[in-house]
């Protein structure tokens, strides 16, 4: 499969936090030269062209303003928390994040969309993230489930933090191949939510991984200093 087919699917334009379609499609190309560079062989000629060719544009970056990335700086509020989504729409929450962030170069960038309250995420895990040989990292997989289970917070409109995570790989999570990540809420006790998550294939025939986890709740405005209800 091509790099460029799984530099992550996430790539809608998101203007919170300074992040702009340029800056969106800079990091997806980011992505994609992170995933052939540890795919493919090549001459160290072609190493030391892509570092004369980089290297002035990174020192550029690194003299630039520190970027504001607060929760103020995004002016809508807390709009992750606001009204829930509707059946099949893309959700996302921080551009930047390393998991669902089209904005960040060294991340996932799953695609996440809420299906009948569950959150639903697809994706293709590229060369970058490989572990073992032609296998996914345990670790990203069990941060894609975090980070999954964490949209079943928007979609039920709750601020919480993970209290616990525990991941039970059923098969080797493979390199290249479309994945559907699945995770939903199971049951509320006071401040505690309990999600569970599966990952499969695509076409479902295979159980890659299942997780549970245990959310607590916290106040809207230790999550989001400024802002003090969820609008119900």
């Amino acid at each position: 499969m091509q790099e460029s087919a799984i530099v992550g699917t996430a790539t809608a334009t998101d203007e919170r936090f300074g992040v702009t379609e340029a800056r969106i499609r800079a990091a997806a190309l980011l992505r994609r030269l992170g995933h052939g560079f540890v795919r493919h062989d090549a001459p160290d000629e072609l190493f030391d062209q892509l570092i004369k060719a980089i290297l002035p544009v990174v020192e550029q970056l690194e003299t630039g303003t520190e970027r504001d990335r607060s929760f103020t700086s995004m002016g809508d509020g807390p709009s992750m928390f606001s009204e829930p989504p509707a059946d099949g729409e893309r959700l996302s929450h921080f551009p930047d994040c390393v998991v669902s962030g089209a904005a960040n170069p060294m991340g996932v960038a799953i695609d996440v969309h809420c299906d009948s309250g569950d959150a639903v995420a697809e994706t293709v895990l590229g060369a970058a993230f490989e572990g073992a040989p032609g296998r996914a990292h345990g670790g990203v997989v069990a941060a894609i489930f975090d980070d999954v289970m964490g949209y079943v917070l928007s979609i039920h409109k709750v601020p919480a933090f993970t209290g616990r995570l525990a991941v039970t790989y059923r098969a080797p999570t493979p390199i290249g191949a479309p994945l559907i990540f699945r995770a939903r809420l199971d049951q509320r006790e006071e401040r505690k939510l309990h999600i569970s998550a599966t990952a499969h294939t695509r076409d479902g025939l295979e159980l890659i991984a299942e997780a549970t986890a245990t959310f607590i709740v916290i106040p809207i405005e230790r999550f989001m200093p400024g802002f003090t209800e969820v609008q119900e």
